[in-house]
């Protein structure tokens, strides 16, 4: 929740001047300094204003998911063997990798996944498929979508891919991300 003692900050950590804030927002230049020295409150439409034109600027400085993407990604079909996957992990170093089916993403392929159907299948897995253990297909962002929603998505996701045109672009872990902040 943004406070209206934000306002001043957040304008000069985006390099606004205050007559800058106000031809960009339509809100005067006068309301401005009042609303930082706080001797007055906006009306609600004001502030939304004055906020929506901060949030702005704070996305056109914000890194963009293209900018800590891997842009070489490993990729396996459906009907690649669990063998084949596992010294794919192995000589590369990851431990996810996406299905492809005719150039579109259709699932994912964990370490995790693979650990649990060898443990399922007591260590026989020479007849296993991607199939056999591939999970739903992670989320999917454009290049330009900013680090936040990056860093939201992978709460709940091992990997994010970037795509664009309906092209796999890039593919973003938690280790992408780490030390990367805006």
């Amino acid at each position: 929740m943004r406070l209206l003692s934000d306002i001043r900050r957040l304008r000069k950590k985006y390099n606004l001047a205050q007559k800058d804030l106000a031809r960009e927002s339509g809100v005067s230049q006068s309301l401005i300094a009042k609303i930082e020295s706080g001797t007055v409150e906006p009306s609600y439409s004001k502030a939304i204003n004055l906020f929506q034109v901060l949030e702005q600027h704070q996305n056109k400085l914000e890194t963009k998911a293209g900018e800590v993407m891997t842009k070489k990604v490993i990729t396996v079909s459906k009907q690649d063997s669990l063998e084949q996957v596992i010294k794919l992990m192995k000589k590369h170093n990851i431990s996810q990798i996406p299905v492809l089916e005719h150039s579109l993403v259709c699932g994912l392929v964990t370490e995790n996944a693979i650990l649990e159907k060898t443990i399922s299948s007591l260590g026989r897995i020479a007849h296993l498929k991607v199939i056999d253990v591939m999970a739903d297909a992670p989320p999917m962002i454009s290049p330009a979508a900013g680090l936040r929603t990056v860093l939201e998505l992978l709460r709940d996701s091992s990997t994010v891919l970037v795509m664009e045109k309906g092209q796999l672009q890039g593919i973003i872990s938690k280790s992408n991300v780490l030390g990367k902040r805006d």
